[in-house]
């Protein structure tokens, strides 16, 4: 994306049938940032990152499940995914949300 130019966040990504559509916003060997949409019925597998995962709703709900606890996450709503835990984003209905990854400050 464009620095040093405004953007409407939940119009950085647009719904797309059957889709999970990602767009980095920033992009650093430290970290980055994501905007991502997701239509009904979507989700991204399970895993588990070595590192902290921000996770903030710009539309929609998200149904977010970490470690075999589930969260719904609604607009405005942030969330701190920790390190080393399983988790699995779905979306019951769409949803919008950024998505930020500080890889720094940790041991590899």
């Amino acid at each position: 994306m464009e620095k040093g130019k405004p953007y409407i966040v939940v119009e950085i990504v647009e719904y797309i049938p059957n889709a999970v559509v990602s767009k980095t916003i920033i992009k650093k060997a430290s970290g980055n940032i994501t905007a991502m949409s997701f239509a009904t019925g979507e989700e991204l597998e399970e895993k588990i990152s070595p590192f902290d995962i921000y996770v903030q709703v710009i539309d929609g709900t998200a149904e977010v499940m970490v470690n075999n606890k589930k969260f719904d996450l609604t607009l405005g709503t942030g969330f701190v995914i920790p390190a080393n835990s399983v988790h699995r984003l779905s979306a019951k209905q769409q949803f919008k949300m950024v998505c930020t990854v500080i890889k720094s400050g940790y041991d590899m």
